[in-house]
């Protein structure tokens, strides 16, 4: 792949005022503060282990730290929006006040949820949902007027993985992203990254075929993101664990960013800044 191939994408994010450069691939560090999240090592249950998993992730090269609080693997259980907020915010003031210079993405698709965490001192929106289980949440974004990650869905995380059907991956989800964008843009937001959601309403074949096609993204000239890690994309297709899973993780990675993915979303950050560093140093070969 030429280093020039995506010269026409858009390269920066304002994070309140931070012009944050994209013109190279990064990482998002996860960091879990559910106690059911499929992959039992990445669960965090205190402020502390917060702490020290940021410093974790920055240490080793991530630029995003993204902060969930509500699991959204098949099946997961609902919580309140209220528990969702009394486990998320103060982490983030904790966070913020030991680490200012964290970028912090909320993995969230409630509006109250985002308005809440921003002002608490996070700078960007990660939606599972891509705007479809609130739908308050676009003019929310707007209104906030911070970056957002637009995540490709069917259903909700309960009924997503039943039976989920599709003509043409490909095609179907380059024509979500297409209305949601034109939805996005014409309410004023400004920085938009889209996530063809690995994992999320597809079968193990539909993964791969969406993987197979994820350059045709590269039209609408938006930073991509992709989020493999230790999913049951890897482990149930090679018969492992997640435990077991970064090998398979870094070799979607790795493929992923061949194809223009711009940010890694990922439970081992030091793993993904190598994944990147080597794809780099081919590229310029």
């Amino acid at each position: 792949m030429a280093k020039d191939t995506f010269l026409n994408r858009k390269a920066t994010l304002n994070l309140k005022g931070e012009l944050i450069d994209l013109s190279r691939p990064c990482v998002m560090g996860i960091l879990n503060l559910t106690p059911d999240s499929f992959y039992s090592s990445s669960r965090i249950s205190s402020i502390d282990a917060a702490l020290e998993r940021v410093e974790t992730c920055l240490t080793e090269g991530a630029l995003f730290i993204d902060i969930g609080a509500y699991s959204s693997r098949p099946g997961a259980d609902e919580i309140s929006t209220d528990e969702e907020l009394k486990r998320i915010v103060p982490v983030i003031a904790a966070i913020s006040k030991r680490y200012p210079e964290a970028r912090l993405s909320i993995d969230t698709f409630r509006a109250k949820v985002a308005r809440e965490t921003i002002e608490a001192g996070a700078h960007l929106v990660n939606d599972i949902s891509g705007g479809t289980l609130d739908e308050e949440l676009f003019e929310t974004v707007a209104a906030l007027n911070v970056p957002y990650i637009l995540m490709h869905m069917k259903g909700n995380p309960k009924t997503m993985q039943k039976d989920p059907v599709y003509e043409n991956i490909g095609l179907e989800v380059v024509d979500y992203f297409a209305e949601k964008v034109a939805r996005l843009k014409k309410l004023g937001v400004k920085d938009i990254i889209l996530d063809p959601g690995f994992g999320f309403a597809k079968t193990i074949n539909h993964n791969y075929q969406l993987l197979n096609q994820l350059e045709n993204l590269n039209l609408f000239e938006l930073p991509v993101l992709v989020g493999f890690s230790r999913k049951s994309m890897i482990y149930n297709f090679l018969g492992i664990k997640p435990e077991t899973a970064l090998n398979g993780t870094t070799v979607l990675n790795t493929l992923a960013l061949q194809k223009g993915a711009s940010i890694l979303r990922v439970h081992d950050v030091k793993a993904a800044t190598e994944c990147i560093a080597l794809v780099e140093k081919m590229q310029e070969q």
